[in-house]
């Protein structure tokens, strides 16, 4: 019999999605670490029967459709990354972010339950307001500050107890023009980058996390669970460090506060948002620091050039 799993990908034409394809068909994506192995075993040949739709093959909000996906595909797991994340026009658009984020999360989980499927949904620091003061564990109470953390919440609350829900922050990749992407190209051209610092949160790098979801997809666990690099940092930092990793000179980043920011975003954000991700990292290996995840993505973006 075989022992091949096989797993249905939401959004997988995003950044994480496409290095989740990768990761579950055994090839390491742009910026991964070979020596992250979160459960110490690699990814077997033909251990997944992967199945990714994008955006285009299936709405995931239109909750007939996504009864159909899993209907058709008949999964052993839903890695479930399709979402609205446009923060800033979420606010002009609720019900299409709803629709999205908290419907298709629930018509999933509902499709998971009929089809006998282990679902796995990634959500956000976006949940919570920044006013604790410190690192956000998995029992704290949510309180999003903007439109988005709001749909994104409701999709939480969709998942049944048996699902498995990860939240993430600042997520970073190469695929795609991301914020690595852009402050890599302002560097090369000799421009300067102006980052707040007045924002908290933890880095996520996409392979790593894509990494960790294989981990899930094995495991399957349940339950909530923070999943980033630590330790916690500022936008400002990040550009910092990116700038020195390309040895531009100091001052390439600019220190700012949010309400210098021009145009001003239409979503408060959360001030400090960092996820403690040692639930995590109790039972599996934790995450890399995120300079060493990010010096990766910057010198794969630096060779692709």
């Amino acid at each position: 019999m075989s022992t091949t799993a096989r797993v249905l990908v939401t959004g997988a034409g995003g950044q994480v999605g496409v290095d989740l394809l990768d990761v579950l068909n055994g090839t390491l994506p742009p910026g991964g670490d070979g020596d992250f192995q979160p459960d110490g075993r690699p990814i077997g040949a033909d251990e997944f029967d992967v199945i990714g739709l994008t955006h285009h093959d299936l709405d995931v909000g239109d909750a007939d459709a996504a009864r159909r996906a899993v209907a058709a595909t008949q999964p052993d797991v839903i890695v479930h990354l399709a979402a609205y994340t446009a923060v800033d026009r979420a606010e002009g658009e609720a019900a299409e972010a709803f629709r999205v984020n908290a419907g298709g999360t629930a018509a999933l989980s509902d499709a998971a339950r009929e089809f006998g499927a282990h679902l796995i949904a990634v959500s956000t620091d976006y949940v919570f307001d920044g006013e604790k003061g410190g690192a956000y564990v998995e029992d704290d109470d949510p309180n999003p500050l903007n439109v988005y953390g709001a749909s994104k919440l409701a999709g939480d609350r969709a998942c049944r107890a048996v699902d498995t829900l990860v939240r993430t922050s600042w997520v970073m990749g190469t695929r795609g023009r991301g914020v690595i992407n852009v402050i890599c190209q302002r560097a090369r051209s000799g421009e300067t980058v102006r980052f707040v610092t007045d924002q908290t949160g933890t880095v996520t790098v996409a392979a790593d996390l894509a990494r960790a979801l294989a981990t899930l997809v094995r495991e399957r666990p349940g339950g909530v669970w923070h999943v980033a690099n630590p330790p916690a940092t500022t936008w400002y930092d990040v550009a910092a460090f990116v700038g020195a990793t390309l040895g531009r000179p100091e001052g390439f980043a600019q220190p700012i506060v949010t309400s210098e920011l021009t145009p001003a975003p239409a979503a408060s954000r959360p001030r400090r948002s960092d996820l403690d991700s040692s639930k995590w990292s109790a039972r599996w290996q934790e995450l890399p620091h995120w300079h060493d995840g990010v010096e990766r993505l910057v010198r794969g973006l630096e060779a692709a050039t």
